[in-house]
């Protein structure tokens, strides 16, 4: 994994800007600490930090290719799980290589293939091809957008990035944010719609979706969308194809050579790929090493709860076990997780999921320590509806996002100038409905299979997004690579058009892929009911994210007052129970935490209000 940061222009001598580029390489230099790289011409720059993880020696980047009298060059971020089919493909077409890397593969399926190039990878991708002749930058982004890619337009160019910061280095995009970025931030965030930057003039390139840029200005293209088609197979076929695509995707994404671990949190998803993993190890006579987190005293203050039924640690233990592997406790003080939100913030250059993201990124931290690579089970209950809100048929009727019935609560806090220029419940809605047209279902479906369509498009464009976001941001920032198995763009594909009477198989959440995974798990583990990624239940992080915003409100120069209420804030501080932020995992500790995170975004970035 690495970062890509680039610049075009038609107008500029670029080879001018050289501190510039140097400056933006060094604020992504966490991204790729391994080896970094510059290509640098008049009207062209390509910007690349490496993290090395398939053949280290003979991977550099920007690559060059010249063939047929044109200079190809790239700056690439991903990983290519079908390397060696599209390799074999390209030398039936009369390429040779000489490298192992991915990266040769995806340069020379674009000199060979063009933009059809993305259609034949499956991977987690964001790069950017030069073509000296056209003078054209192609870029594209994986289908799921697990990598990320952000850009915004000069006069006669533009400049890209794999994270904001390095768009903000540019003097052409100064920190600032409109109504539309307070809107964003207050009543979406930490969600972020798909092409939205926050921050004004800077975009993202959607997931799906590659792009030309020339003199003629940037044209976008969506190149991949989930299609409903009737499903044919039977139960058992089902459960076989599904057991089949799994297993696949985990083992493609074992390849590497550096040393490679797993997250491990005794739930289902993380225990099935450590165990597909370990199973393939073992073949090779290595051990797995597993990571799981956990909080200083969280045993004695966790409280089972409809969305939290039980705590991690006996799962784990049953695993390590069952694993016979390497296994690692990440146990995280209250006060070390109070300060990482800060640096956790600047990983996503936005306010996130607070101690959430803030976990996450500890945990990172301490798995770099050990591997370069790790495989995580996000985006399981996404595909396989294993959240509540899919299960419970009073939620999933509700209108609006499920995760986020909470506009009215978010708009409480709007000073009343910002209550009466945004109208809160048209933005929320307006990005709710238009997710829907989008959504693809056969004619006569019955009404329970098309809504889990709509609910499957919303969690994949809206709540997986976030916690990819999350993700690649928390593990980039610590030089980790992290991939995610069930965002096999083939699994998602394949889930979008079974019923959901086979999901729900013996109307358990998850069912057809614990039905599938029969036989790699114990079966207190296969069966465990679902709980949530970890968070702290102890009073003392409440308390002190409660005394931090305090201390705000007595100063009372926070930027963020420019658009929120301090009453509101003080209601929060003294509120029992309200209305969750954003899902379960952000209830008041982590709605304050937001907060805080807000107020040292807007000074650290010097945000500008317009």
């Amino acid at each position: 994994m690495c970062s890509i940061a680039g610049e075009v222009s038609y107008k500029y001598d670029l080879r001018s800007r050289a501190a510039l580029y140097e400056n933006i390489q060094q604020c992504l230099t966490h991204r790729g600490p391994d080896e970094n790289g510059v290509y640098l011409k008049r009207d062209v720059c390509l910007i690349h930090n490496r993290l090395a993880v398939i053949d280290p020696a003979k991977g550099k980047q920007p690559m060059q290719v010249f063939y047929e009298n044109c200079r190809y060059v790239i700056c690439y971020n991903g990983e290519i799980y079908n390397t060696q089919e599209v390799r074999d493909e390209l030398r039936e077409n009369g390429f040779t290589f000489t490298s192992a890397s991915d990266t040769e593969v995806v340069l020379k399926a674009y000199i060979c293939f063009g933009k059809g190039c993305v259609e034949k990878l499956n991977g987690i991708f964001a790069f950017a091809i030069w073509n000296e002749n056209r003078k054209e930058l192609f870029l594209a982004r994986d289908r799921i957008g697990v990598k990320p890619l952000f850009y915004g337009l000069t006069q006669g160019g533009m400049v890209f990035a794999s994270e904001i910061k390095g768009i903000l280095q540019h003097p052409d995009f100064p920190p600032r944010i409109s109504s539309e970025g307070i809107a964003a931030l207050m009543l979406i965030g930490p969600g972020r719609a798909q092409g939205n930057g926050v921050f004004e003039n800077v975009f993202e390139l959607p997931p799906a979706t590659c792009a030309v840029f020339n003199e003629y200005g940037l044209r976008t293209q969506r190149y991949w969308k989930l299609q409903a088609k009737e499903h044919t197979e039977t139960t058992a076929q089902t459960i076989e194809h599904t057991r089949y695509l799994v297993k696949d995707a985990i083992r493609r994404q074992l390849v590497s050579d550096v040393p490679l671990g797993t997250f491990l949190s005794g739930g289902l998803d993380s225990s099935l790929i450590s165990s597909v993993a370990a199973g393939a190890l073992r073949q090779q006579g290595k051990k797995l090493t597993t990571f799981s987190v956990d909080y200083k005293d969280n045993e004695k203050y966790f409280r089972t709860s409809k969305f939290q039924p039980n705590a991690d640690n006996a799962y784990i233990a049953i695993m390590e076990d069952y694993l016979q592997g390497n296994h690692r406790h990440v146990v995280i003080d209250n006060d070390v997780l109070t300060r990482a939100l800060f640096e956790a913030m600047r990983a996503r250059d936005l306010p996130g999921m607070a101690d959430v993201d803030a976990s996450m990124l500890l945990l990172c931290q301490a798995a770099k320590q050990e591997v370069t690579v790790v495989l995580s089970g996000e985006c399981a209950d996404e595909v396989f509806g294993g959240y509540p809100w899919y299960r419970d048929k009073s939620i999933r009727e509700q209108y609006g996002f499920p995760w986020a019935q909470s506009t009215d609560y978010r708009a409480g806090f709007f000073t009343p100038d910002y209550r009466r220029q945004i109208p809160a419940r048209e933005y929320v809605n307006a990005y709710y409905e238009g997710t829907l047209k989008t959504v693809s279902c056969l004619e006569g479906e019955n009404a329970t299979d098309a809504r889990m369509r709509e609910m499957m498009r919303l969690n994949l464009d809206w709540f997986m997004q976030t916690l990819l976001d999350r993700k690649d941001r928390m593990s980039m920032y610590s030089g980790l690579e992290v991939r995610v198995p069930f965002c096999d763009y083939r699994l998602v594909e394949y889930l979008y058009n079974v019923p959901w009477k086979m999901k729900d198989y013996d109307g358990y959440e998850k069912g057809l892929l614990r039905k599938a995974m029969e036989g790699e798990l114990p079966q207190e583990v296969l069966w465990r009911k679902k709980s949530p990624y970890p968070k702290t239940h102890h009073p003392q992080y409440h308390a002190a994210v409660r005394e931090r915003l305090q201390a705000i409100l007595q100063q009372g120069n926070s930027p963020m007052f420019a658009f929120v209420e301090k009453e509101a804030l003080r209601a929060l501080l003294e509120a029992d129970n309200p209305t969750p932020w954003y899902g379960q995992l952000m209830t008041t500790p982590q709605t304050i935490a937001y907060f805080l995170q807000l107020d040292a975004w807007m000074r650290e970035y010097k945000v500008e209000i317009v």
